[in-house]
């Protein structure tokens, strides 16, 4: 079955090595990609799937291939991860864009977040695709994942049809994530009225501002999940006044909230609004909680081969997803968005083989 824009190709029969995942990942570093110039990487990616013998489908700066067998009567796996980097932070003993190994770790931008996990299911894309499966698999090297960008996996997700269970590549060591806590960033305005500081008039909106900050500070949800704990409301930035006489007129602050899956953003959003005096402004519903059960298939394959189950605190692709999904790649968190960012290649080796044994044969 051919979707638009697809060609019809000769099946070849390939495994890419442990050898070309890494090569691949240092020629991905080597091309600066981040968050809506993922261009070079993007071309890339349909570079290595044209020389593996499939018909790149792309949409923007994401990439993606379906197995050669596709069968709409079969369900569907899919394997995302993203292409997209944050800019440099800190100090880099090297060239972030120039890949080094040493000492069994290949340092450079991206490696870690999440150029593993892109080689290492690319790899198992290609293993797995070469032989008869009782599923499909999409590959995908999505684009816009550190800014949740418009042009990332949401522009893509309603043309890759059903989708029965994805997973998404981040740096988890390997570990199955089955729970991950969703992002709400709110703008909070509390308003009062300007005069001069050497007298008694104005309304200050400090002020006016500090018993709705206390909420947010001391405040708790009644749901708390097992899994992913509380609700956290942090008061993140602060910004008020012009002139050290002046009685400010408005106070803006930021609110940054980790969401369990006890509750919707909408529903959070409600309940804040019921409680303070200042204007509230959601920046973005869309980065919801999310979870797959503990009995799921995926995740007892993953006990299975002695990977441990955990609640991630930090948002992936996930939140923007339509489907079940788990969170699972090579690598560290810890390193993601540090200078010296590296994996160790080991870790991609890993991968790799992690990634076969969970799919191999799966029955969704």
């Amino acid at each position: 079955m051919l979707y638009p824009g697809e060609q019809s190709h000769t099946i070849q029969i390939y495994t890419m090595t442990k050898d070309n995942a890494i090569e691949l990942l240092k020629q991905m570093i080597a091309i600066p990609s981040p968050s809506g110039s993922e261009g070079g990487v993007a071309d890339l990616m349909v570079a290595t799937l044209s020389a593996n013998g499939y018909a790149a489908q792309r949409n923007g700066n994401n990439v993606w291939a379906r197995s050669r067998r596709y069968d709409p009567d079969r369900p569907t796996i899919l394997l995302d991860a993203h292409i997209d980097t944050v800019k440099p932070n800190g100090n880099w003993e090297t060239d972030p864009y120039t890949p080094i190994v040493k000492d069994g770790k290949l340092y450079g931008l991206g490696s870690n977040d999440t150029g593993g996990s892109v080689v290492s299911m690319l790899t198992a894309f290609l293993t797995l695709d070469a032989s008869e499966q009782p599923y499909n698999l999409i590959w995908l090297a999505s684009a816009e994942e550190e800014n949740t960008g418009k042009g990332g996996i949401q522009s893509v997700v309603g043309t890759l049809g059903p989708v029965t269970l994805a997973l998404v590549g981040e740096p988890t060591g390997m570990h199955a994530a089955i729970a991950e806590k969703g992002l709400f960033v709110i703008d909070c305005i509390a308003h009062g009225r300007s005069g001069h500081a050497a007298r008694n008039e104005g309304i200050n909106a400090i002020y006016e501002a500090i018993p709705d900050i206390e909420w947010f500070r001391n405040y708790r949800f009644a749901k708390e999940s097992p899994l992913l704990g509380p609700v956290k409301m942090s008061v993140t930035g602060i910004q008020a006044g012009t002139l050290h006489n002046v009685v400010p007129a408005e106070c803006r602050f930021m609110v940054d909230i980790r969401v369990n899956e006890c509750y919707s953003n909408r529903e959070i959003f409600d309940i804040i609004r019921e409680h303070v005096q200042c204007d509230v402004i959601p920046r973005s519903f869309t980065l919801n909680s999310s979870s797959i059960p503990e009995d799921h298939i995926i995740v007892r394959r993953c006990k299975e081969l002695g990977r441990k189950t955990y609640a991630s605190p930090t948002t992936s692709n996930q939140a923007v997803i339509p489907f079940t999904s788990l969170k699972i790649g090579p690598g560290d968190s810890a390193r993601s968005h540090t200078a010296n960012e590296y994996i160790a290649l080991q870790e991609i080796e890993e991968g790799i083989d992690i990634f076969v044994s969970l799919l191999d044969g799966l029955e969704l």
